[in-house]
């Protein structure tokens, strides 16, 4: 999830979920619902449906944001991104909507955003189901932004509360409208969650790293790396809260699934 300003403020952010590594996954029995999937179908035909209408509204929305500041003057991502909820350009549809943008000064953000979405999202909609998992994702995204909200609040009040009597409440608002998140990170880390409870002994490939290591591992290491870089304030530009927020959102979401029987809950970890 990438941090966004009205003055394009951008950083190449989460190079996230997978832009130092390249997921592969071995040894993982398919569901027969999968493998129903997967047989005899063409490359886009293997994806499930709402995996790949999620990818393909994503890639038409960062195209939009693109290409409509230059043919009609429209900024989506300070439009839809993610505000502040005190900032004057705050929309409660905000809330959704940010999922769904991404850094249009490089195609980084989201492709490897997308790219965890084809890796992980597939198994987890074949075993869910397309509706549970859209839930589940648009759930986590969600969740993501309440946390970056609470994470803005605690920052920018210590940061201009002693300003903001001399700026007034106008001005104070307006200078609150530069914090603008966009980015389907939030949903990408709920989704590399989910799949290490479901899968916890599935085996992931990592450049650099010669040996396999287990899903559950690795989402642990990632959770806590994600904590560490959000306490240290490193590379400030990446919504490390919003991260763990989509996690979060997930895990008990998930849990709360097993709980009551449901979602696949033999698969759990």
């Amino acid at each position: 999830m990438t941090k966004y300003s009205k003055n394009h403020y951008f950083c190449s952010q989460n190079q996230g979920l997978i832009n130092f590594i390249v997921h592969t996954v071995k040894g993982l029995s398919h569901t027969k619902k999968e493998r129903i999937y997967m047989q005899n179908r063409s490359f886009f035909g293997s994806i499930p449906p709402v995996t790949l209408n999620l990818i393909i509204i994503n890639f038409i929305v960062w195209l939009a944001a693109l290409t409509l500041p230059k043919i009609a003057g429209i900024d989506l991502n300070y439009r839809l991104g993610l505000h502040y909820f005190e900032a004057d350009d705050f929309n409660a549809i905000q809330l959704i909507t940010y999922m769904f943008l991404h850094d249009t000064n490089s195609i980084d953000h989201i492709f490897f955003n997308m790219f965890s979405v084809f890796m992980f999202g597939r198994t987890l909609e074949a075993v869910w189901g397309g509706k549970r998992f859209l839930f589940y994702y648009i759930t986590t995204g969600v969740g993501a932004a309440l946390t970056q909200e609470i994470a803005w609040y605690f920052e920018l009040h210590s940061a201009i509360a002693p300003i903001a009597d001399q700026l007034g409440w106008e001005q104070t608002s307006r200078l609150f409208n530069q914090f603008v998140t966009v980015g389907a990170s939030g949903a990408a880390f709920g989704i590399l969650l989910a799949f290490g409870m479901l899968f916890p002994n599935a085996p992931l490939f990592i450049i650099f790293i010669p040996i396999p290591i287990k899903a559950k591992y690795f989402v642990i290491f990632y959770g806590l790396l994600e904590l560490v870089f959000g306490i240290s304030g490193t590379m400030s530009s990446v919504a490390h809260f919003a991260h763990l927020g989509g996690m979060l959102f997930g895990f008990f979401l998930i849990r709360y699934w097993k709980k009551k029987g449901i979602g696949g809950g033999g698969f759990y970890y």
